[in-house]
């Protein structure tokens, strides 16, 4: 199986929900990038769950992610991911320079949030970030209109 590391780019609202442990998380309207590792034995199979979850809101949540991509107010535009063995989704996470979303997605690391907010979409500054790490990023558009593409 292809391991790798991914981004996926959201689109919300301004809304509150209830991250299961975290509590109620109050989220900005704009974009939120989530980084993800994908080193288990599903590999980049785990970008695809997250795809058909967020088209399915009737799932169950599971990790934090789940919360954003099951609930309505927030729309997954693009993901991001590239081929890697290395563990460097906490690298990624701090050279992306979003405004944390304290203890989002990051129970399993020392990293402050694993979930960034962006007032304007930042898919060059993924791209860039990517490259700079030496990684080549395939960029998926998942949905057009309310992404602001």
């Amino acid at each position: 199986m292809v391991k790798g590391i991914y981004c996926l780019l959201l689109q919300n609202t301004a809304c509150t929900i209830i991250v299961g442990a975290l509590g109620p998380v109050t989220f900005t309207p704009g974009f939120h990038v989530y980084v993800g590792s994908a080193q288990g034995s599903g590999g980049l199979k785990r970008v695809i769950r997250h795809i058909n979850l967020n088209r399915n809101y009737n799932r169950n949540p599971r990790w934090h992610i789940d919360y954003l991509l099951t609930n309505e107010n927030f729309v997954l535009c693009t993901v991001v991911c590239a081929q890697t063995d290395e563990k460097i989704e906490c690298l990624l996470a701090k050279k992306l320079n979003g405004t944390p979303v304290p203890f989002f997605g990051c129970s399993d690391c020392t990293c402050n949030s694993h979930l960034l907010y962006y007032p304007d979409k930042p898919l060059d500054q993924i791209s860039q970030v990517f490259y700079m790490m030496g990684l080549i990023p395939n960029i998926k558009t998942i949905i057009y209109p309310y992404c602001g593409v």
